[in-house]
């Protein structure tokens, strides 16, 4: 078999099982539905975290769909969908630490109340996501990035409860400032781990489409 020359052994699962997609389809309606909460949440408190979070949920059922979309199709179309989420993770970040840090320094300090309140159900909604999506953590960069999105939330969450129940008690905006800084490295490092294994994945199939994989016993 080709594991005994280290070509393609231990192949990813790739997402093409009737039970993932269905999985699949739970977690893209659970974060449209919880795109709505925040969003009117947000637009009645007036809360900008809010209504920032209700943008995450929103993002990621975009990508969830794209997960849905190229399951079955070549690994480097898989691989390159893995790249794009990646590629989003780091943008994630960037525009929380910076939303973040123009919330704390202009708009003043969030409203801990309504923060902690749909924190709540959010961390609820990410976490019934991410048990779903435990067992299927190891598959290729496009269905980890699934697993990955819907953990990093989940922690995202709860790290915004912890940060409500900090302004509460401080009446500070500094928690929800230490907070976002957790959250935005949390993104960092799992939108580098998302880049690489999507990269190892293009590569491994620019070897196979060059013919470098005759090494596995083919011959031309």
């Amino acid at each position: 078999m080709s594991g005994e020359c280290g070509c393609g052994a231990n192949q990813n699962f790739d997402g093409s099982s009737p039970a993932y997609k269905r999985v699949l389809m739970i977690i893209i309606a659970i974060n449209f539905g919880m795109f709505f909460v925040e969003l009117f949440g947000g637009l009645a408190s007036g809360s900008m975290a809010l209504l920032a979070d209700s943008l995450d949920f929103l993002g990621d059922s975009a990508t969830y769909i794209i997960s849905l979309i190229v399951i079955g199709m070549p690994l480097a179309v898989r691989a390159k969908a893995g790249l794009f989420k990646g590629i989003s993770l780091f943008v994630i970040a960037a525009w929380v630490l910076g939303s973040t840090v123009y919330r704390v320094f202009v708009e003043g300090v969030p409203e801990a109340l309504t923060m902690g309140a749909i924190g709540i159900a959010a961390f609820a909604a990410n976490v019934i996501s991410a048990v779903l999506l435990l067992k299927y953590k190891d598959g290729d960069s496009n269905v980890r990035s699934v697993w990955l999105c819907s953990r990093n939330d989940a922690i995202g969450n709860l790290a915004v409860i912890v940060a409500a129940s900090g302004i509460a008690a401080t009446d500070a905006a500094w928690p929800d400032l230490l907070v976002a800084g957790i959250m935005g490295s949390l993104f960092i490092h799992s939108a580098t781990r998302i880049v690489q294994q999507s990269w190892q994945e293009l590569s491994l199939e620019k070897l196979r489409q060059t013919g470098s994989g005759d090494k596995c016993g083919k011959s031309l």
